[in-house]
Formats: C-alpha cells, structure tokens, sequence
C-alpha cells in the first residue's frame, strides 16, 4: 500500500486498518475504489492518465487480469506452450466500457493489439480518451460503437478482418431489481451489517449491469452469432458468473458444432467464476492459423 501511494498520493485518505490490522481500503466505497484502480494502473501497467465518467463501472482489476492470462494460456496450447507476443495478436473486447480494463492489461502485458466494442457512445468517448492519455497505449486500441445492440460481431467485425481471440465480460442480470438485489447483498457483506440502500462501489450503467435475458441469454446469443465468425476468429471466450447458466450454454455450443470447448475456473478471494471458451477450428486449422498469422517469416 505505501508503494501504491507514492504513485497516488490520492489514495491516501482512504486507506485504513482491516479488521487483520493490515493497511487496506472500505471495498464499500466507490470512491476508495477508483483511487485504488487508479493506483494499480499507475504502478503495475504504467498509465499516466485514467479517469471515468460519473457511475460507469470501475472494475477490480485483479480479476480481469486473471481473465486475459487465461487466454494468454489458451493461445499459448496453439503455439507450442508459448504465449504469443506483440502486437500482430489482435483481440476484439466485446462491451470495452468507459473503462478500457481488458486491453489496457492486454497490451501492458503481452504487447497485444485490440478492437474494443460497446453499445454505449460515452463509454467509447472515455475509452478513446484513456488511449490518447497515455502513450504507452497509442496506436495499440481501436474502439467501435456498436449501433446495433442485436448484433455481437457484425457491425464491428470488418469483412475478412481476423482476430485471435475475443474477450467478453456480459452484463450479469435480467432485470434492474435483480441488479439492485445483488448489489444489496454485496454490500451488506463488506460492511457486516443489513444495507437497505444501495451504494454501487464498482459502479456501472444499465447496459453494463443488465440486459433482457441476463448473462445467460446474452452468452447464448454471443455462442449463436460467434457461428457466421468461425473463420475470422480463433478463440471466443466470456466469462460466466453463474454456474447454473452452463448448461444452456454448452447446448447452444453444441448446436453450433463448436470444435473445443474449455472451461477454465477463476477464483478472487470470496468471489468464484468462470470462462467458457471456444473454437471452430480444429487441430490442423489452429497449427495453420499459428503459422500464418504469429510466425515471422524471413525477410528476403
């Protein structure tokens, strides 16, 4: 935490003693929250600049990290056990948000290149607006309005533009009352006691919160429209919150004749998850793709 301060001297006043006598923030605070974030950016991805505008999703970064070294390691099993660098890899982040978090990591971590998609205009805006504050990241991220929210890819996938892996963190509830209740039972766990109002600490819009259908429609209808990109994308992924939705899920991947399918278990202290990923190309297409698309060839 001292480390962290020196970097954002900001993050100082909400720093306070756990219940563990360790220095530490209220999790219950949005405001703590973002100084934190800000902090970690600063000290561990070398951003100069990252704000968000006014209740759009802050994100705990920890686990979006975790998200993009797992597929690190799931492109890496095409690639002979090594995760493929720099920045002719190329992810698309479907719903990037106000808060840029997946390339960001990304890229400060792998080199990676990335196309981010949201259906939301302002989130774009504050995402361009990360990018161009931070040269570490210029050139490197390319975001995409989405003006139809029906559409996962079309629309945003150009005609014959590739891409090695799509990354996806859906909107987990059906409704706003659902949303509500969540963030309610959150809350009243951080601070040990019944909350009745509730008090985002992570917060977020709607759209970044719930949609008709909740996490599981959403991931089936992304597993359904992934079918027309099987030759232009080499993994899918999305995180799954909620266990109970696999099984609807693997259906919808085996009516769409997906080739793999990995589930990879994710875990930050209480909270546990998951992501589902998936291909259309078997073993022969996957080595093929590693060869056209990740090998240097000889200059002659």
């Amino acid at each position: 935490m001292p480390q962290l301060i020196r970097v954002c001297p900001d993050l100082a006043s909400f720093v306070q003693l756990n219940v563990h006598g360790q220095e530490s923030i209220d999790f219950a605070n949005p405001a703590a929250v973002k100084w934190l974030n800000t902090a970690l950016l600063k000290q561990f991805y070398g951003l100069d600049h990252w704000d968000l505008p006014e209740g759009y999703l802050c994100p705990p970064i920890p686990g979006r990290a975790d998200y993009i070294h797992y597929m690190a390691d799931v492109l890496a099993q095409s690639n002979k056990g090594k995760i493929p660098t720099g920045p002719a890899i190329r992810a698309l982040d479907i719903g990037v948000g106000a808060n840029a978090i997946y390339p960001i990591i990304g890229h400060r971590e792998y080199g990676w290149t990335f196309i981010g998609s949201d259906i939301d205009p302002v989130a774009i805006e504050s995402a361009n607006k990360i990018v161009q504050a931070n040269p570490v990241l210029a050139g490197t991220i390319e975001c995409r309005w989405q003006a139809n929210p029906a559409h996962v890819f079309q629309g945003i996938l150009l005609p014959g533009e590739m891409v090695d892996l799509v990354v996806c963190n859906p909107p987990f509830h059906a409704t706003p009352k659902e949303a509500e209740a969540e963030s309610l039972r959150k809350q009243s766990n951080l601070k040990q006691q019944k909350v009745r109002k509730s008090v985002l600490n992570f917060g977020g819009q709607a759209r970044e919160l719930w949609c008709e259908g909740g996490e599981e429609w959403f991931v089936r209808r992304m597993v359904a429209q992934s079918e027309s990109f099987r030759d232009q994308v080499l993994w899918f992924s999305s995180l799954v919150a909620k266990q109970t939705h696999l099984k609807a899920i693997y259906e919808a991947l085996r009516s769409v004749k997906a080739n793999m399918v990995q589930t990879i278990p994710m875990g930050q202290g209480n909270k546990s998850s998951r992501l589902v990923a998936w291909t259309f190309q078997d073993k022969t297409a996957r080595a093929s793709w590693r060869e056209k698309r990740w090998i240097k060839k000889p200059k002659s």
